[in-house]
Parts: structure tokens; sequence; C-alpha cells
């Protein structure tokens, strides 16, 4: 017979995840319209009130290049300072337990977060970030990957001397928007890279969406029969095909439990244009419609993982009221089908019912909850040729 209980079938599978919010960073990177700083520190609070613990809230490269961040010292000291710690004891949450990430792609954005934590209001984490793909890895970092992985081991040096932590992301794992496919043992190779020259933790990155399910669990399960420390590995998978969600459930039967999103699905290649004027971001987009660029959709991640039973230590109901909030923020529809429809509810929606249901079964001399004709047997008899074992 088949085996029902899905944990046996799966036994690598979680029955508990961290869930990391990156909305502030990768989200609202790719939008053409600044974000307020009130703004940011709003949604960055209210994620953290909402459950969230791993937070990405800010990238310290240049702003030049990436105005939308020209904020990111008033974000973070925001959340160093004693009126958003109070804030965190009122609710019982301990500010101490809370992972702030800034990202620094290049080396002087590193150098930069030092500094800010010499100030006491740096980030307690950074993130660099490798692609397997060289072209793709040159559009973000405009250095070859031999160049830049001597930069990030430098980086990582200073980082462990300043206390901080460093997380290595290894993209194009599934694929390259620029060249195309890619080997799964180039990103298995690069994970161990990484972990040799000092990083903290992996995200393993898909940007483009290039996933599917069974090569996610494939990648998976090579990477966790070579590093089964499940507190390494992080999942980050782009939508541009409507299928992130498989991946997600892929990833988790493989034995993930650390996974991040944004709210609405927002996210992608940095913007180039920014309000009324263009910006350097990285360059020319790399794909033809900004419609199809986005990350997995926190809220919807969230619920379905909370619908498997899974722990998550959310308020899901909390954070779909937030993604509606950012829709208006934002100024337009966002991806997230959960902000609409909600979670399954067990009790169902009675207020759609049709009157009259009861007054017909009295009628027609129906039990109440009877669903088959009375003189039915209990059980069907299912004809020889559907039986097991038939054909």
């Amino acid at each position: 017979m088949t085996e029902y209980n899905y944990w046996k079938i799966f036994p690598r599978m979680p029955k508990k995840v961290t869930l990391g919010d990156i909305t502030v960073r990768d989200g609202f990177q790719h939008l053409e319209k600044f974000i307020s700083t009130r703004a940011k520190i709003f949604y960055a609070e209210e994620m953290i009130f909402a459950g969230c613990r791993n937070i990405e809230v800010t990238n310290l490269g240049n702003p030049y290049l990436m105005p939308q961040f020209g904020d990111a010292e008033k974000v973070l000291a925001h959340l160093r300072g004693d009126r958003f710690k109070a804030r965190c004891k009122k609710r019982g949450i301990d500010a101490d337990e809370i992972t702030i990430t800034a990202v620094t792609i290049r080396e002087p954005g590193v150098d930069r977060a030092i500094a800010l934590a010499k100030k006491g209001v740096g980030p307690d984490r950074c993130l660099m970030m490798v692609s397997t793909e060289e072209e793709h890895h040159f559009a973000n970092s405009g250095l070859t990957l031999p160049e830049y992985w001597k930069e990030c081991e430098s980086a990582i040096r200073k980082c462990r001397d300043a206390g901080l932590r460093m997380c290595g992301t290894v993209s194009t794992i599934w694929g390259s928007p620029i060249a195309g496919a890619t080997d799964l043992k180039d990103a298995v190779e690069f994970t161990k890279r990484w972990l040799e020259i000092g990083a903290t933790d992996i995200e393993h990155a898909d940007h483009d969406g290039s996933a599917s399910a069974p090569d996610v669990y494939r990648y998976f399960s090579m990477i966790l029969d070579e590093i089964p420390d499940t507190s390494v590995h992080i999942a980050h998978f782009h939508e541009t095909k409507r299928v992130a969600s498989a991946s997600v459930l892929a990833a988790l039967q493989a034995g993930i439990c650390h996974f991040e999103g944004t709210l609405g699905g927002l996210g992608g290649q940095p913007a180039n244009f920014l309000d009324d004027c263009p910006v350097p971001g990285t360059g020319a987009y790399y794909y033809e419609d900004p419609r199809y660029v986005g990350l997995t959709c926190l809220e919807d991640m969230m619920v379905q993982i909370d619908e498997m039973g899974i722990e998550h230590g959310y308020d899901v109901d909390r954070v779909l009221w937030l993604g509606r909030q950012l829709e208006r923020s934002v100024g337009q529809r966002l991806r997230s089908e959960a902000v609409i429809n909600g979670r399954t509810l067990k009790e169902g929606h009675l207020k759609f019912a049709r009157p009259g249901l009861k007054t017909l079964k009295e009628k027609m001399s129906e039990t109440p909850g009877q669903k088959l004709p009375a003189q039915w047997a209990a059980e069907a008899v299912l004809p020889n040729r559907y039986r097991p074992g038939s054909a």
C-alpha cells in the first residue's frame, strides 16, 4: 500500500522552518519609485512585530548607483535605537535575537558596514554574491569570478575581525538569464568554497526563476548529502513562471528549513530608473518585461507552509494585512494571491451559504449531515475491474 504520511515519504522534511523577510532591500531595489525612509522603517518594524527574526533591510553599496538605499544609515540607526528596542520589549521581543542584514556586494560596502558597526548602528550580517555563470556575475559585480573570490576572502576576514557574519550567496544555480543553462555541480562546489573561506551561511539563489521542482529537489539533496547542517542553508527563489511554490515544496522535501521572500513578490535586478531620473543600477535590464520579475511572495509561501502544519513563528493574518498595505505604498496590485483569498478556513465561509438547505432536507426526510440515500450500503462496493491488481 502507498505510504500516506508525508514525513515518512520525505524524512528530511522539517516540521519547523525559518522564514526571512527581504522586502525592504531586495523587494524595494527593483522599484522605479523611491520608498520613503519612514515606509522602509514601518515595514521592517511591522514584519519584526509579526514574527520575523531574520530581516534584510538595505544595501550598503554606492548610493549613486542605487539611490533607493541612500537612507541606509537612517534605517539601520532606527533599528539600533532605544525607541525600537523599547517597542520590541513591550511586545515581548528580544531585540538581540533579531538578525539584521545589509547587502554588501563589493568590499567597500563591507568597509562601510564595519564603520557603521563601530558607531553602534551596523548590521549583524553582510552578504556577498557569486554566480556560477560568469556573465551574470560580471553584470552584478563588475569583476571576474577569480578576482571576486579573492575580494570575498579579504572581506570575510574583515567581518570576522569586526564581529560581523557574512552570508555567501550562490546564484544561477539552475540557470542564468544571460547565458542559459548551468551545472548543479558548480553550485555545490561554490557552496564549499564559501564555507572554506569563512562564510557563516549560504543563500542558494534562483535569481531568474529558472528552477524546476525536480532540479530543486536534486540540488538540495546533493547539498545536504555533502553539507548536512541545515542551519547553514537558505533557499531563495524568484517567481517568473508561477512555479516558485513548487520549488519551495521540493526544497522542503529535500530537507531545507530556511527560506526567504518578499511581500507581494517584489524584487529583482536593481532599478535603472528612479522617480523622474535614470540611474545606473546594474545597467540595462536583462529581461524584456518587468512584470515577470520578482521573488517568491512571502505571504503565499507563509500560507502554504502554515497549511502544511509546519511551524514558522509568524502572525499570518498580520502579514497578510501588511501585504495589502504595501500595495498602497507601491501604488499597484502586487503578486500575492493570499492577501486577497486569505487562508483556507476550516470553519468555511457560511455567509455565502444559500438559504433553504435545512428546510429541504427536512422535507425529504433526510437527517442532518446525511450525504447518501438511506437505502444505499454504508460503504461502496467497487466493481472488480477497478480494484487494485485487476489489470
